[in-house]
């Protein structure tokens, strides 16, 4: 790609691994921070989720998400702003009744995932094409919900970005694009090594990248320990690239990375390919984002 490789900052994720460490962003303020601090240092886009400011716990939230996006924006930050549409996905099956949810279970209505994408109208949002063992509970995104999600998000005028997790997802997924749901370019996110799903491995970055259409524009991240080497394989392989907290803790061993220190890293890996990270200008243009 001409304009550069596009950097992802996925600033908080909803999961529970912010227990570990010491200074994770939960509140707006913090997110909002972080998604600026990330753009000043590399980054193109800020991938983010939100929080229960009391208890650090994830939420769907939308004035949570208008506070962050407000925040970002009256600051006069270009970093484009992509919101998650995950929250209500999530089934555990009961222990009586398997057919009845049980605790941890948030799974909600499609447009219900939405809401929040209606009020702002980011730059992007997330759709994650398909169901999987999402660790311990199964990750819900029906052929049926997706369809009416992506018609949804084309409607508003938002970019999608198709989280993949598996090969299967991205076959689906190109079923939307011949449907005529998802606009041109279609934007792909590979995500590697989430527990149960695919692993971030040279061989899988790959024969996932075969099966995309060849218009797509693709990032690719490894979850822990192998954010740094998908970094390097989807640079080099003429990809786009995501780092952050919500995929890593570490900068190394035992040392606890921020948002910041994270892009910083990816930044100079990206350079070390002989490319450039893409401006937010030169991203949106690549994606077809109209701002």
């Amino acid at each position: 790609m001409s304009n550069g490789i596009i950097l992802t900052c996925a600033i908080t994720g909803g999961h529970d691994n912010f227990r570990k460490h010491p200074d994770y962003p939960i509140t707006p303020a913090q997110i909002a921070q972080d998604a600026m601090d990330a753009g000043k240092a590399g980054a193109a886009i800020a991938h983010i989720h939100v929080r229960d400011p009391q208890t650090g716990l994830r939420s769907g939230d939308p004035a949570l998400f208008r506070e962050v996006v407000e925040r970002i924006r009256d600051s006069g930050s270009d970093i484009l702003i992509n919101l998650t549409t995950s929250e209500g996905a999530r089934f555990i099956p009961g222990t009586e009744d398997p057919g009845v949810g049980g605790p941890g279970t948030t799974l909600v209505r499609p447009l219900d995932r939405l809401v929040h994408i209606g009020h702002l109208r980011p730059d992007i949002c997330t759709l994650d094409v398909g169901t999987f063992n999402f660790g311990d509970a199964i990750f819900v995104n029906t052929p049926a919900h997706l369809r009416v999600m992506a018609a949804k998000i084309r409607a508003l005028g938002v970019k999608a970005e198709m989280e993949v997790f598996e090969p299967g997802h991205i076959l689906f997924a190109r079923k939307l694009i011949e449907e005529g749901l998802i606009e041109d370019p279609p934007m792909f996110q590979l995500c590697l090594g989430i527990p149960h799903a695919s692993p971030a491995t040279p061989e899988i970055l790959d024969a996932m990248k075969h099966l995309l259409p060849e218009n797509a524009c693709w990032s690719a991240f490894g979850i822990s320990r192998r954010e740094f080497d998908i970094v390097a394989q989807a640079a080099s392989r003429g990809g786009n690239c995501r780092v952050g907290l919500e995929d890593n803790l570490y900068l190394g061993r035992g040392e606890f990375a921020t948002n910041v220190r994270l892009v910083e890293r990816a930044v100079s890996i990206i350079r070390a390919t002989g490319r450039e990270p893409a401006t937010p200008a030169q991203a949106a243009k690549t994606l077809g984002i109209h701002r």
